[in-house]
């Protein structure tokens, strides 16, 4: 016996299974958001090819609270993506929630306020990785080994432009 096959209910299941994915993706096994900005917990973490302490490393990511992004979980591991844009696999107990930053290019100014034209109290180079104090959707209170002040989303990476963080 063949039944007939009906449009209007494979166009259900076929959106139905479309929305379970991207929802999956969305809120991934955690319930947390994904993307997401976190941090390194430890000086020393394996980036690996895949899931598993099976599967080989490809990096080994050599800086204490250095930010990743998180992209895709799959059970204890979490897909990430550090600031250069290397991708791979780390475990979960070796990261942390508390945001951090890096600086991405150059010299930047650490301003006392949030506003351009406010003084400068130093200038922070390439690679240095600050404390995320707090951030409007524009510009971020960091503390930079005790040089506290200001910098715009966009002279560091390890928030979203727009991202407010109390």
């Amino acid at each position: 016996m063949t039944l007939p096959i009906n449009q209007n209910g494979f166009r259900s299941c076929l959106i139905l299974l479309v929305l379970t994915a991207f929802i999956g993706q969305v809120c991934a096994q955690t319930g947390l958001p994904l993307p997401r900005f976190v941090s390194l917990r430890a000086s020393e973490v394996n980036l690996r090819t895949g899931p598993g302490t099976r599967y080989p490393v490809e990096w080994v990511l050599i800086y204490r609270h250095m930010p990743v992004e998180i992209i895709a979980e799959f059970e204890n591991w979490r897909k990430v993506r550090e600031w250069q844009g290397n991708i791979g696999w780390v475990h979960k107990s070796m990261l942390s929630g508390q945001r951090w930053v890096i600086v991405k290019k150059g010299k930047q100014d650490l301003r006392r306020a949030a506003k351009p034209d406010s003084p400068k109290i130093a200038r922070i180079e390439k690679k240095v990785i600050g404390r995320v104090e707090k951030c409007n959707t524009s510009w971020c209170k960091i503390d930079f080994s005790g040089y506290t002040g200001w910098m715009r989303h966009n002279q560091i990476w390890g928030v979203y432009p727009g991202e407010a963080i109390k």
